[in-house]
């Protein structure tokens, strides 16, 4: 099997280049924290950042200083409120001022199918009698060539790099994923190029055992990291539970641009990689944060030889 398999420094250090625009997905589950601070660690810069819900590890990123632009669909600390260093950027321009381009969640998903099956745009009726198009000058109205219907369409989304977080794979790539699976499938086929992260490198009879799982294949995979509670506060479904206690202490952190900075300073400059930062986390937090049992029953795919 040809081996993908890389360092998350490895990872970060070949494929984002200052100026790339770069995605890091996941809908409240499978958010690759660990990626989006090796990004800061390494001190990357001029980044468009990509993503349909953009949350506390964009709040981070903001704050370090490596964003130019953010491309999204709603803006928030789930559950929570504002996101502090985002809102300073747009409004203060601290560290630096942050350019934005907002669409719906539907137009996000909409541009992702469009630049994976490349295709030159994407109609959707959401924003009729919507104010959006007047703050966003790339969503536009053509008429349907087949009933004279006026229809919003969205340009299509190939990000330089997408990062993608995951249950499991095997060593050439091929991903597997359960549980709430957002856009990760859509931007991994748009990305120029794909780094995957893993809770667990399993072998490729794993994956053959149950391909309906396989929701990225290796071959339009680049690099792939095992990165153990990469996703933390986020969540992997059966390894681990989200840290909703952690959303809440950032809002409170993230308040205070001199706070928020010594976090920084301790969690992610203060640490050498994510296996130094699980570890600073401690086992009383895995083990809050450790899930219940809840199995899927087998199938039988045949056997038809």
């Amino acid at each position: 099997m040809n081996t993908k398999l890389l360092s998350m420094r490895e990872a970060i250090e070949r494929y984002v280049h200052d100026g790339h625009s770069v995605a890091i997905e996941g809908f409240t589950a499978f958010i690759c924290f660990a990626a989006g601070h090796e990004i800061i660690r390494q001190r990357k810069h001029d980044l468009t950042l990509i993503r349909m819900t953009p949350d506390v590890i964009y709040d981070q990123m903001v704050a370090a200083g490596v964003a130019r632009r953010l491309v999204f669909s709603y803006l928030g600390n789930p559950g929570v409120g504002s996101l502090n260093c985002i809102r300073r950027a747009i409004e203060q321009g601290i560290p630096a001022p942050l350019e934005i381009e907002e669409y719906s969640h539907f137009g996000m998903i909409g541009r992702y199918i469009a630049g994976a099956a490349h295709l030159p745009f994407y109609p959707l009726r959401s924003y009729a009698g919507s104010d959006m198009p007047a703050a966003n000058s790339r969503i536009q109205f053509v008429q349907s060539p087949y009933d004279g219907e006026t229809v919003a369409v969205v340009p299509p989304l190939n990000p330089d790099v997408a990062i993608l977080h995951a249950q499991r794979a095997d060593a050439a790539g091929n991903t597997q994923l359960w549980g709430l699976l957002g856009a990760q499938k859509e931007v991994a086929f748009a990305a120029h190029k794909v780094i995957v992260v893993v809770e667990e490198i399993v072998e490729e009879a794993v994956i053959r055992a149950d391909p309906n799982r396989t929701i990225i294949p290796g071959l339009i995979v680049d690099a792939v990291v095992h990165e153990p509670f990469g996703a933390h506060p986020s969540y992997a479904q059966g390894y681990y539970d989200r840290d909703n206690a952690f959303y809440l202490e950032w809002d409170d952190i993230s308040r205070d641009a001199e706070r928020t900075a010594g976090w920084l300073d301790e969690w992610v400059y203060g640490v050498k990689d994510r296996a130094e930062y699980v570890q600073k986390l401690g086992a009383a937090t895995r083990q809050r944060l450790k899930p219940g049992d809840a199995w899927s029953q087998p199938v039988n795919y045949g056997d038809y030889r």
